[in-house]
Protein backbone atom coordinates (compact mmCIF):
# COMPACT_ATOMS: atom_id res chain seq x y z
CA UNK A 1 0.00 0.00 0.00
CA UNK A 2 1.27 3.35 -0.56
CA UNK A 3 2.18 5.15 2.29
CA UNK A 4 0.04 8.31 1.68
CA UNK A 5 -3.28 5.86 2.01
CA UNK A 6 -2.03 3.81 4.52
CA UNK A 7 -4.30 5.31 6.87
CA UNK A 8 -7.07 5.91 4.99
CA UNK A 9 -9.75 2.81 6.83
CA UNK A 10 -8.79 3.71 10.49
CA UNK A 11 -9.33 7.72 10.34
CA UNK A 12 -12.14 7.62 13.19
CA UNK A 13 -10.14 5.39 15.19
CA UNK A 14 -6.87 7.64 15.17
CA UNK A 15 -8.77 10.65 16.19
CA UNK A 16 -10.05 8.77 19.07
CA UNK A 17 -7.74 7.06 20.28
CA UNK A 18 -4.03 8.59 19.48
CA UNK A 19 -2.44 9.85 21.91
CA UNK A 20 -1.79 13.52 22.23
CA UNK A 21 1.76 15.08 23.10
CA UNK A 22 2.77 15.86 26.46
CA UNK A 23 2.98 19.70 27.69
CA UNK A 24 6.42 19.23 28.32
CA UNK A 25 7.58 17.91 24.53
CA UNK A 26 5.85 21.59 24.04
CA UNK A 27 7.17 23.88 26.47
CA UNK A 28 10.64 22.44 25.22
CA UNK A 29 9.77 23.62 21.80
CA UNK A 30 8.43 27.00 23.16
CA UNK A 31 11.60 27.24 25.10
CA UNK A 32 15.82 25.99 23.95
CA UNK A 33 13.86 24.59 20.02
CA UNK A 34 13.10 28.38 19.81
CA UNK A 35 9.46 28.45 18.42
CA UNK A 36 7.29 31.89 19.78
CA UNK A 37 3.76 32.58 19.34
CA UNK A 38 4.63 34.86 16.15
CA UNK A 39 6.31 31.14 14.33
CA UNK A 40 5.30 30.58 10.86
CA UNK A 41 5.64 26.71 11.33
CA UNK A 42 4.90 23.89 8.44
CA UNK A 43 3.65 20.44 10.26
CA UNK A 44 4.61 17.84 7.99
CA UNK A 45 2.55 14.57 7.69
CA UNK A 46 -0.01 15.91 9.90
CA UNK A 47 -2.79 13.52 10.00
CA UNK A 48 -5.96 14.40 11.58
CA UNK A 49 -4.09 17.60 13.02
CA UNK A 50 -3.30 16.49 16.51
CA UNK A 51 0.23 18.16 16.50
CA UNK A 52 -1.11 21.02 14.78
CA UNK A 53 -3.77 21.84 17.27
CA UNK A 54 -1.14 22.14 20.27
CA UNK A 55 0.48 24.26 18.15
CA UNK A 56 -2.05 26.48 17.22
CA UNK A 57 -2.56 27.10 21.30
CA UNK A 58 0.76 28.14 21.68
CA UNK A 59 0.10 30.98 19.09
CA UNK A 60 1.87 30.15 15.86
CA UNK A 61 0.55 30.06 12.34
CA UNK A 62 0.66 26.43 11.32
CA UNK A 63 0.32 25.43 8.09
CA UNK A 64 -0.85 21.23 7.91
CA UNK A 65 0.31 19.57 5.19
CA UNK A 66 -0.96 15.99 4.52
CA UNK A 67 -1.24 13.65 1.67
CA UNK A 68 -3.85 11.68 2.49
CA UNK A 69 -7.72 13.25 1.90
CA UNK A 70 -9.02 11.65 4.89
CA UNK A 71 -6.68 12.40 7.47
CA UNK A 72 -6.85 16.00 6.03
CA UNK A 73 -10.47 16.31 6.45
CA UNK A 74 -10.22 15.16 9.79
CA UNK A 75 -8.36 18.11 10.63
CA UNK A 76 -9.46 20.49 8.80
CA UNK A 77 -13.13 19.60 10.80
CA UNK A 78 -11.48 20.04 13.96
CA UNK A 79 -9.12 23.36 13.19
CA UNK A 80 -10.70 24.93 10.39
CA UNK A 81 -12.10 27.91 13.38
CA UNK A 82 -8.35 28.60 14.01
CA UNK A 83 -7.51 32.02 12.04
CA UNK A 84 -3.88 30.81 12.65
CA UNK A 85 -4.67 27.40 10.75
CA UNK A 86 -4.50 26.45 6.86
CA UNK A 87 -4.65 22.89 5.49
CA UNK A 88 -2.94 21.64 1.94
CA UNK A 89 -3.03 18.66 -0.06
CA UNK A 90 0.67 17.76 -0.18
CA UNK A 91 3.66 15.91 1.19
CA UNK A 92 7.14 15.83 2.92
CA UNK A 93 8.58 15.80 -0.73
CA UNK A 94 6.45 18.40 -2.16
CA UNK A 95 4.79 20.64 -0.11
CA UNK A 96 3.56 23.10 -2.55
CA UNK A 97 4.72 25.92 -0.34
CA UNK A 98 6.71 29.10 -1.41
CA UNK A 99 10.47 28.96 -1.20
CA UNK A 100 11.86 30.40 2.59
CA UNK A 101 8.58 30.52 3.68
CA UNK A 102 8.23 29.24 7.23
CA UNK A 103 10.52 29.62 10.04
CA UNK A 104 9.82 25.80 11.54
CA UNK A 105 9.17 22.71 10.61
CA UNK A 106 7.09 19.86 12.75
CA UNK A 107 7.14 16.13 11.63
CA UNK A 108 5.02 14.36 14.49
CA UNK A 109 4.73 10.74 14.33
CA UNK A 110 5.37 10.79 10.54
CA UNK A 111 8.63 11.63 9.49
CA UNK A 112 9.38 7.78 9.20
CA UNK A 113 7.07 8.00 6.18
CA UNK A 114 9.00 10.17 4.09
CA UNK A 115 11.52 9.75 1.42
CA UNK A 116 14.74 11.06 3.23
CA UNK A 117 16.45 12.42 0.41
CA UNK A 118 13.65 14.34 -1.23
CA UNK A 119 12.30 15.39 2.43
CA UNK A 120 15.72 17.21 3.43
CA UNK A 121 15.78 19.05 -0.37
CA UNK A 122 12.38 20.40 -0.03
CA UNK A 123 13.00 21.08 3.95
CA UNK A 124 15.42 23.11 3.14
CA UNK A 125 13.59 25.25 0.29
CA UNK A 126 10.73 26.18 2.15
CA UNK A 127 12.81 26.83 5.74
CA UNK A 128 14.47 30.33 5.93
CA UNK A 129 17.92 30.67 6.83
CA UNK A 130 17.47 30.47 9.99
CA UNK A 131 14.93 27.88 10.24
CA UNK A 132 14.70 24.38 12.22
CA UNK A 133 13.12 21.53 11.72
CA UNK A 134 12.02 19.16 14.60
CA UNK A 135 10.65 15.62 14.43
CA UNK A 136 9.12 14.08 17.30
CA UNK A 137 7.48 10.78 18.09
CA UNK A 138 5.61 9.26 20.63
CA UNK A 139 7.23 5.99 21.15
CA UNK A 140 5.48 3.08 22.68
CA UNK A 141 7.27 1.50 25.67
CA UNK A 142 7.89 -2.18 24.78
CA UNK A 143 9.54 -3.53 28.01
CA UNK A 144 9.18 -3.19 31.78
CA UNK A 145 5.61 -4.39 32.67
CA UNK A 146 3.83 -7.51 31.54
CA UNK A 147 1.72 -5.35 29.78
CA UNK A 148 4.38 -3.73 27.38
CA UNK A 149 5.97 -6.90 26.77
CA UNK A 150 2.90 -9.03 25.99
CA UNK A 151 1.26 -6.50 23.79
CA UNK A 152 4.53 -6.30 21.58
CA UNK A 153 4.13 -9.70 21.20
CA UNK A 154 1.28 -9.73 19.93
CA UNK A 155 2.15 -6.93 17.25
CA UNK A 156 4.88 -9.31 16.07
CA UNK A 157 2.70 -12.17 16.09
CA UNK A 158 -0.46 -10.17 14.26
CA UNK A 159 0.56 -7.29 12.39
CA UNK A 160 0.90 -7.44 9.02
CA UNK A 161 4.11 -5.74 8.82
CA UNK A 162 4.67 -3.62 12.03
CA UNK A 163 8.74 -4.60 12.29
CA UNK A 164 9.22 -3.25 8.86
CA UNK A 165 7.07 -0.22 9.60
CA UNK A 166 7.81 0.83 13.27
CA UNK A 167 9.52 4.20 13.48
CA UNK A 168 12.47 2.39 15.74
CA UNK A 169 13.77 0.98 12.63
CA UNK A 170 15.58 4.24 11.92
CA UNK A 171 18.65 5.08 14.23
CA UNK A 172 19.64 8.58 15.62
CA UNK A 173 22.89 8.09 13.72
CA UNK A 174 20.48 7.96 10.22
CA UNK A 175 18.57 11.22 12.15
CA UNK A 176 21.27 13.03 12.91
CA UNK A 177 22.90 11.99 9.32
CA UNK A 178 19.41 14.14 7.83
CA UNK A 179 20.06 17.47 9.84
CA UNK A 180 23.27 19.92 9.20
CA UNK A 181 26.42 18.29 10.48
CA UNK A 182 26.64 18.93 14.50
CA UNK A 183 23.34 20.07 14.89
CA UNK A 184 20.41 17.74 15.82
CA UNK A 185 19.69 17.70 19.96
CA UNK A 186 18.00 15.14 21.27
CA UNK A 187 14.88 15.79 24.22
CA UNK A 188 12.88 13.12 25.63
CA UNK A 189 9.37 13.15 27.89
CA UNK A 190 7.28 10.61 29.54
CA UNK A 191 3.66 10.14 29.07
CA UNK A 192 0.54 7.61 29.23
CA UNK A 193 -2.91 6.62 28.38
CA UNK A 194 -5.03 4.65 30.83
CA UNK A 195 -7.57 2.70 28.25
CA UNK A 196 -10.45 0.06 29.69
CA UNK A 197 -10.54 -2.91 26.60
CA UNK A 198 -12.77 -0.87 24.19
CA UNK A 199 -9.93 2.30 24.07
CA UNK A 200 -7.23 -0.44 24.03
CA UNK A 201 -8.85 -2.33 20.91
CA UNK A 202 -9.38 1.40 19.27
CA UNK A 203 -5.77 2.11 20.07
CA UNK A 204 -4.51 -1.30 18.55
CA UNK A 205 -6.92 -1.00 15.57
CA UNK A 206 -5.34 2.92 14.76
CA UNK A 207 -2.14 1.27 14.33
CA UNK A 208 -1.51 1.02 10.51
CA UNK A 209 0.17 -2.50 10.54
CA UNK A 210 -2.85 -3.34 12.66
CA UNK A 211 -4.88 -6.30 10.35
CA UNK A 212 -8.31 -4.97 9.91
CA UNK A 213 -11.89 -7.52 9.74
CA UNK A 214 -11.48 -9.51 6.62
CA UNK A 215 -8.09 -10.54 7.79
CA UNK A 216 -7.43 -13.75 8.52
CA UNK A 217 -5.51 -12.42 11.19
CA UNK A 218 -7.72 -9.86 12.88
CA UNK A 219 -10.04 -12.17 15.14
CA UNK A 220 -7.15 -14.20 16.77
CA UNK A 221 -5.46 -10.66 17.17
CA UNK A 222 -8.42 -9.62 19.11
CA UNK A 223 -8.52 -12.46 20.82
CA UNK A 224 -4.98 -12.52 22.11
CA UNK A 225 -5.80 -8.81 23.13
CA UNK A 226 -8.99 -9.49 25.26
CA UNK A 227 -6.60 -12.21 27.18
CA UNK A 228 -3.66 -9.75 27.46
CA UNK A 229 -6.16 -7.43 28.89
CA UNK A 230 -7.86 -9.79 31.42
CA UNK A 231 -4.65 -10.57 32.92
CA UNK A 232 -2.66 -7.35 33.23
CA UNK A 233 -5.67 -4.94 33.72
CA UNK A 234 -5.83 -2.68 37.32
CA UNK A 235 -9.29 -1.59 38.13
CA UNK A 236 -10.20 -1.91 34.45
CA UNK A 237 -7.73 -0.32 32.96
CA UNK A 238 -4.06 -1.11 31.47
CA UNK A 239 -1.14 1.58 31.12
CA UNK A 240 -0.34 2.69 27.12
CA UNK A 241 3.25 4.30 28.00
CA UNK A 242 5.72 6.32 26.06
CA UNK A 243 8.69 7.98 25.80
CA UNK A 244 8.15 10.82 23.65
CA UNK A 245 11.19 11.92 21.71
CA UNK A 246 12.39 15.17 19.82
CA UNK A 247 14.98 15.46 17.53
CA UNK A 248 16.06 18.83 15.93
CA UNK A 249 18.37 21.10 14.81
CA UNK A 250 19.18 22.96 11.14
CA UNK A 251 18.71 20.64 8.39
Amino acid sequence: MNSKERFSDRVDTYVKFRPTYPQEAIDYLYGPVGFDAGSVIADLGAGTGIFSKLLLEQGSRVIAVEPNAGMRTAAVETLAQEPQFLAVAGSAEETTLTDASVDFITCAQSFHWFDRAAARTEFRRILKPDGKAALIWNSRLTEGTPFREGYDALLKRYATDYEQMTHKNIASADLAAFFREGTMREARFGMSQAFDYEGLKGRLLSSSYSPMPGHPNHEPMLAALRRLFDETNEDGKVAFDYETEVYWGEV
